[in-house]
């Protein structure tokens, strides 16, 4: 795979950092705004973010194939309804190929520092395989790229394999092993009934008991794909349909959570088909409203558990004595083998350390209270930095990719707006921009099940607020995500001294058309107190 020649320094138009479907995503929405001058960097060796990163046994989508895909890249040839990792890691490489992407990719390239420049207006960018600079940054880590492992004394000391769910070790024979799994999120009950069949024992440490629906997936026939490849608005309606349902649901989720009580009784129902041991029945029937937590999807996970090579452990995982796990209720169990399904670093992204803004702080500083954006975008004092997939932006009953070109849209407008104030200019949101913004946003969450659901989960963070789910329908953020509103925003320009001579970009700025190289760095460098903060203007 082409990963674009590197040069000890490289000054780009913008920077992306990330190549799962935010970044890929960013990276086509660039080109088809004629801009061309931009590098993808991305730390691991091929593309795919947590599509790569994520190959254990049984995983696949829980959103359906036709929804879990770009609009402006449909696939006619998924093979099932809802798909496996390795073909949605193929459709990635796809999106890669299709839209000329190689180029742009710098793979291997790990960021490990991004400095605002007060003086030149621009992100200083350190990766492991050299240094680049660029006007604005797009951050499309995502928040499942880092996994989260609990510190549990004594796991140092465990004689046997230990690794994340995110970090399968395929060199590893489950085969007859006693096998450990912590956790019960969406990878687990993936997981589980993947490598029951071959465990010789397999304990799972349960903390908290998910609900779960029957997952009704299907191959897609022949003909439907033919269909789709021949009819291509038939992909397309299929597509909308599956929106369109998922978006009458939302309702119930975000403000009459106690709708929700049906969906409840056939989750209860669906437990009760499957296990018939009345005591591990009772183990596996959550006691918080059903979507508090992700409903999670899946038609083997109650059958497994009813094997009988296979233990229940109501309760987590709290110290490990050689390779003995004892579990909080005091359960001592052996094993061979741990398995960590414990999620990951989604309050607390791992990216915002290497973030340093116009204040010399560090993002995660100024996020130490909680992490809030101006629309899920812009922080306030990271000028000319926007992130994908960012704060209150997650969905819990519907596709992230609806999300991820809602903001990539308003990646587009922003980056109009910069080229239409011309010269050596940037953008920060206003404080009370993003503080009116976050207000509204938490003022909806009151009434959600994720917050009166009784359930702790990973939407919260350390203080109990919830700082990922967006409290609406995927229509409501398009419409918020349209367009930037200068508004909301300080221009921020380095001035020119008096007796210099105004530098040919920015004289031809108000008439330039936009180039797909345009660096729009003209002008001098003035120092960091002579930043001058404009008030915006009708630029529409």
């Amino acid at each position: 795979m082409g990963q674009g020649k590197q040069a000890a320094h490289e000054h780009v138009r913008v920077a992306v950092i990330g190549s799962g479907f935010g970044g890929l995503g960013a990276a086509v929405r660039l080109r088809r705004e004629g801009i061309t001058d931009f590098v993808v960097l991305e730390r691991a060796d091929s593309v795919g973010g947590t599509w790569r990163d994520n190959s254990y046994p049984g995983c696949a989508c829980d959103v359906p194939s036709h929804l879990y895909s770009f609009s402006f890249a449909p696939n006619p040839d998924w093979p099932r309804t809802f798909s496996g990792q390795e073909h949605i890691r193929a459709y990635l490489e796809h999106v890669a190929d299709t839209f000329h992407l190689r180029p742009h990719l710098r793979l291997g390239h790990e960021v490990r520092m991004m400095t605002w420049d007060n003086e030149k207006l621009r992100w200083m960018i350190e990766t492991s395989q050299g240094t680049f600079t660029a006007e604005v940054v797009v951050s499309a880590t995502g928040p499942l790229s880092d996994p989260k492992v609990p510190d549990i004394p004594g796991l140092a000391g465990f004689p046997g394999q230990v690794f994340h769910s995110a970090r399968w070790d395929h060199d590893y024979d489950l085969r007859g092993k006693r096998v450990a799994m912590i956790g019960t999120g969406a990878s687990a009950i993936q997981i589980v009934p993947a490598i029951q069949p071959e465990a010789g024992k397999l304990t799972l440490f349960q903390r908290t008991p998910p609900w779960v629906m029957p997952r009704v997936d299907r191959k897609i026939t022949g003909a439907e794909r033919w269909l789709h490849r021949q009819l291509p608005f038939t992909g397309a309606a299929r597509r909308g349909l599956l929106w369109g349902i998922r978006e009458l649901q939302v309702q119930a989720f975000t403000k009459r959570p106690n709708e929700l009580g049906l969906v409840e009784s056939l989750a209860k129902a669906n437990i009760a088909k499957s296990i018939k041991d009345p005591e591990l029945r009772a183990r596996l029937t959550p006691s918080y409203r059903i979507g508090c937590k992700r409903i999670l999807l899946s038609s083997t996970y109650y059958p497994a558990l009813a094997r009988p090579n296979v233990d229940v452990v109501a309760s987590g995982l709290a110290e490990v004595r050689g390779s003995t796990l004892v579990a909080a209720d005091g359960t001592e169990t052996e094993a061979d083998v741990i398995i960590f399904g414990t999620g990951f670093h989604v309050t607390d992204l791992p990216i915002a350390d290497r973030v340093v803004g116009a204040d010399g702080i560090t993002l995660a500083e100024a996020w130490k209270d909680g992490m809030q954006s101006l629309r899920g975008a812009t922080a306030a004092g990271f000028p000319n930095w926007m992130t994908i997939i960012g704060p209150n932006t997650g969905l819990g009953n519907s596709s992230m990719i609806l999300m991820i070109e809602s903001q990539l849209s308003y990646m587009a407008d922003y980056l109009r707006q910069l080229h239409i104030l011309g010269g050596r200019k940037a953008l920060t949101p206003r404080v009370s921009a993003v503080g009116a913004w976050n207000r509204r946003v938490q003022d909806r969450m009151k009434r959600t099940v994720w917050n009166t659901g009784g359930c702790t989960s990973w939407y919260l963070d350390a203080s109990g607020r919830n700082t990922t789910i967006w409290p609406g329908t995927t229509g409501e953020f398009r419409r918020a995500t349209r367009e930037v509103d200068l508004a909301e925003y300080e221009i921020l320009r380095a001035p020119v001294p008096a007796d210099a001579p105004a530098p040919a970009g920015e004289a031809a700025a108000s008439g330039a058309s936009g180039s797909a190289g345009s660096a729009g760095s003209a002008g001098s460098a003035g120092s960091a107190d002579d930043i001058v903060t404009e008030q915006p203007e009708a630029v529409r």
